[in-house]
């Protein structure tokens, strides 16, 4: 089917590991900034989210309390992990619920798999889940004669259009209602017809095409925001009420959760249901909000099956610095606040983990080091602002641990022949470990002042200097003087402020701070008066 036919611009195909697929970033943001009704999509949406998030968050008196405290509470939970999650099997088994352990994606597939091969069912409802999106059930599922089928909105709306997404929590960031309208017209069938861009119109009729799903659907599948390890609890946060319908509804359900999704206590629950519905969508909380604790005779599925997923979580225990990543709620904040993401979008991360903590996790869940392989380069697509973790909600250092990966990185691929960056940062280092020669190369660096004339900035300087960086932006201009020089010309040897120096109001350097105060000025005579006068 042609894109024409379709009446949107067609998503990207599905990937046999969501973990890793597509180009490098640099080529896949490259493309995608050429889509300029994509970056209209993006733009409107994160400032929306940002605007009604900051709107909230301001409310709080205790934000930075709450942040502080989800920080500690995830970093006890990470420093103490195998003990938190025998709990958590003990109290599951307790209660009636089943436990699993899948090492990595193919057990967690295998063993969801065989529990609705015993069902004898060919299709399936599921709760939004990143667990399962990283893992590729679905795939997994309809090679296998299975169909599941999403019942959150935004995830649906990716599944029709055989799509991935592109935001963690608003999947479809990337669709807007046109787009919408024709994708429900081509996929959805009779509930696809007569429609509007009407939020609402579309909203009912994605209601209508799943109504029967719930009805008929005997097992669900979901993931966990976290589980109480003092209980066994787990829970779905959720807006819709699709949620709702699939924990209630369908005799077996199906959980497969993270190892790092856990909090020790009850109580714990409180912290992050104030900071995860402000951070995640702008709202005090969310409309739905379930949990569920094994099995309870004649109240909610009577099989409850929990599957705990590593898929490289230990690995990314190991390390110090990252991690930090292991303590995402999955909330997306970081991604409304990324410039670099609000331009490119998620698939051009080219995985289910997109933005600023995608950049940081998929490589360290993937062990991703060599420069073949693409999400090796991901700590790379950042600006190192900041941003990300000023918005995060339990505090993850993100551009510490993007400049860490950066590092391992080079270190992985040192040797061979040296390339541009190679040869770039040898001669800089030799520059930068020389005071007289970064000295003298900060005085020629005043030459480029030619290439800015009157404009005040440097629009392209020719190879080899820096000709890649002044092809996509503008450079500005250098100062006429270093400070070096600006130092040399204020300050006399002894550290006194000569005449001409910026002063404060008491009189001492304005510039610098040293604290040198001002030399008696000389008085003028009568005829220096005059000729200043003239």
């Amino acid at each position: 089917m042609s894109e024409q036919n379709l009446g949107w611009t067609p998503g990207v195909p599905i990937p046999e590991n969501p973990l890793r697929w597509g180009k490098k970033f640099p080529k896949a943001a490259h493309e995608m900034l050429k889509n300029t009704q994509l970056r209209r999509n993006l733009k409107y949406a994160t400032t929306t989210i940002r605007n009604k998030r900051n709107l909230r968050v301001a409310e709080m008196p205790d934000w930075q309390d709450l942040r502080d405290a989800a920080s500690a509470i995830k970093h006890e939970v990470m420093s103490n992990l195998p003990k938190y999650l025998e709990q958590v099997e003990r109290n599951v088994t307790a209660r009636g619920g089943i436990v699993h352990w899948a090492r990595d994606a193919k057990e967690a597939n295998e063993i969801i798999h065989k529990i609705i091969l015993a069902k004898g069912v060919d299709e399936v409802i599921k709760i939004k889940s990143m667990a399962t999106q990283e893992v590729n059930l679905n795939e997994y599922l309809k090679e296998r004669g299975i169909a599941a089928w999403e019942t959150d909105l935004a995830e649906l709306i990716v599944q029709l259009s055989e799509d991935m997404p592109s935001h963690i929590v608003v999947p479809a960031i990337h669709r807007n209602r046109a787009e919408v309208k024709a994708i429900f017209e081509k996929r959805m069938g009779e509930a696809g017809k007569n429609l509007t861009e009407d939020p609402r119109v579309l909203t009912m009729a994605a209601r209508e095409h799943l109504r029967r799903k719930f009805l008929s659907s005997p097992v669900a599948v979901s993931g966990s925001n976290m589980i109480v390890a003092e209980s066994g609890t787990v829970s779905i946060y959720e807006s819709e009420g699709n949620g709702r319908m699939c924990l209630t509804l369908p005799d077996t359900l199906i959980s497969l959760v993270g190892i790092e999704k856990i909090v020790p206590t009850y109580q714990d629950i409180e912290v992050f249901s104030q900071l995860l519905p402000r951070s995640a969508t702008g709202e005090r909380m969310n409309p739905y909000t379930s949990f569920w604790t094994g099995v309870t005779p004649g109240d909610g599925p009577q099989e409850f099956h929990l599957i705990l997923m590593d898929n490289g979580r230990t690995n990314v225990l190991k390390d110090k610095i990252g991690r930090q990543a292991l303590h995402c709620i999955r909330c997306g904040a970081c991604m409304n606040v990324c410039p670099v993401y609000e331009h490119v979008g998620g698939h051009a991360y080219g995985s289910v983990y997109p933005g600023p903590i995608g950049a940081i996790l998929t490589p360290q869940l993937l062990g991703a080091v060599d420069h073949k392989d693409p999400a090796s380069q991901l700590p790379f697509a950042s600006s190192l602002c900041g941003a990300c973790f000023e918005a995060c909600p339990v505090k993850i250092d993100i551009p510490s641990v993007l400049v860490d990966r950066r590092k391992q990185y080079q270190d992985a691929n040192k040797g061979g022949i040296p390339g541009a960056w190679d040869l770039a940062m040898g001669a800089s280092s030799k520059i930068m470990s020389s005071g007289k020669i970064f000295g003298a190369a900060g005085r020629s660096a005043k030459a480029g002042r030619l290439f800015a004339g009157k404009k005040g900035f440097i629009g392209h300087i020719p190879a080899p200097a820096a000709s890649q960086w002044t092809t996509t932006r503008n450079l500005p201009a250098p100062p006429s003087q270093t400070y070096r020089d600006w130092y040399a010309q204020t300050h006399a040897a002894d550290g006194a402020l000569q005449p001409q120096g910026n002063l404060t109001s008491e009189g001492t350097c304005g510039h610098c701070g040293c604290g040198a105060k001002k030399p008696a000025r000389p008085q003028k005579t009568m005829k220096e008066k005059q000729e200043g006068e003239k």
